[in-house]
């Protein structure tokens, strides 16, 4: 699994929206706080109202909010409305990989990762990572929380 800035955004900016408690959050305000590039964030919150996990308020007092309670939002629900698949081989989807050979097998240790990854990133939502409810939500807190970042 590769997360592009795009995912690593996307959630950064859920996770201040979220830590606002039903506030209304300005676009300017989420980019300059998490040192977000402001035009690429712009897409983003797009994607992410499409996809029906925010929702935005125009005007002077405008802003964004979650679309449902935090507890309701997943990270992979966050990583998928903005960057697709979660994991991918080569570039494509994994269970869009097919091979020949004594390499047949192979597709199936890809889609274990893809189960895997989509497993925990499923089960935490944005309200688990602000209460710091990683363990309950993801098994082990010492497995998460232990794992170096690569």
């Amino acid at each position: 699994m590769y997360i592009l800035a795009r995912g690593d955004y996307a959630l950064r900016a859920m996770l201040a929206i979220t830590a606002a408690r039903g506030e209304l959050v300005k676009a300017a305000t989420l980019a300059a706080d998490q040192h977000i590039p402001p035009s690429f964030l712009q897409d983003i919150l797009l994607e992410l109202r499409r996809a029906d996990l925010l929702l935005s308020h125009r005007g002077v007092e405008g802003g964004y909010a979650l679309a449902r309670p935090a507890t309701e939002i997943s990270v992979g629900d966050v990583l998928r409305a903005v960057s697709g698949v979660l994991t991918v081989v080569r570039g494509l989807p994994a269970d869009t990989t097919r091979y020949q050979g004594p390499a047949a097998r192979l597709r199936d240790v890809w889609l274990a990762v893809q189960h895997a990854i989509g497993d925990i990133v499923d089960r935490t939502s944005l309200a688990d990572l602000l209460n710091d409810d990683i363990g309950t939500s993801t098994g082990s807190p010492e497995a998460v929380r232990s794992t170096p970042a690569s």
